[in-house]
C-alpha cells in the first residue's frame, strides 16, 4: 500500500513540475510557397462565390414570396368586389317590383357573370406575374450558380499554375 501510495504521489509531482515547465519555442513559420499561397487565395475567392450565390438565392426567394403575397392580395381584393356586386345585385332583385322582378334578375344575373369574369381575369394576371417572377429567379439563381463553378474552375486552376511553378 505504500509503495502504491508513494508512486501516486510521486506522479502528482511529476505533473505539476510539468504543467509549470515554460513551453517549448514555437518554430518560426516557413515562408508559404506559391502553390499555398494560391490555394488560400482559391478558397477564399470560392468562399466570396459561394457567399454571393447563397445571396442571390435569398434575394430570388424574397421577391418569388413578395409576388406571390401580391398576388393573393389581387386575387382576395377582386373576389372580394365580386362578392359585394353580386349582394348589390340580389339586392336590386329583392327590392324590385313584381313585374319587373325578371328584368332585374336578369340583370343581376349579367351583373354576377361580369363580377366573376374579372375576378377570374385578375387571378390569372396575378397568376401570370407570380410566374414571371419564378422564371426570373430561377434565371438569377442559374447565373449565380455559374459565377460560382466559373470561380472555382478559376482557383482550381490557379492553384495547378501555382502548384507547377
Amino acid at each position: 500500500m505504500n509503495k502504491l501510495l508513494a508512486s501516486l504521489i510521486a506522479t502528482l509531482f511529476v505533473g505539476v513540475a510539468a504543467a509549470q515547465t515554460p513551453a517549448a519555442p514555437a518554430t518560426p513559420a516557413t515562408p508559404a510557397t506559391p502553390a499555398a499561397k494560391a490555394e488560400v487565395k482559391a478558397e477564399k475567392s470560392v468562399a466570396a462565390a459561394v457567399k454571393s450565390e447563397a445571396k442571390v438565392d435569398a434575394k430570388a426567394d424574397a421577391k418569388v414570396e413578395k409576388a406571390e403575397a401580391k398576388a393573393a392580395e389581387k386575387a382576395g381584393k377582386a373576389d372580394a368586389k365580386a362578392e359585394k356586386t353580386k349582394a348589390k345585385a340580389e339586392g336590386k332583385v329583392t327590392k324590385a317590383d313584381p313585374e319587373d322582378k325578371a328584368k332585374a334578375s336578369a340583370k343581376a344575373e349579367k351583373a354576377v357573370a361580369k363580377a366573376d369574369a374579372k375576378a377570374a381575369a385578375t387571378a390569372v394576371d396575378a397568376n401570370a406575374k407570380v410566374d414571371a417572377t419564378k422564371v426570373d429567379a430561377s434565371v438569377d439563381k442559374t447565373k449565380a450558380k455559374i459565377d460560382t463553378n466559373a470561380a472555382k474552375a478559376g482557383a482550381k486552376a490557379d492553384v495547378k499554375a501555382a502548384a507547377s511553378k
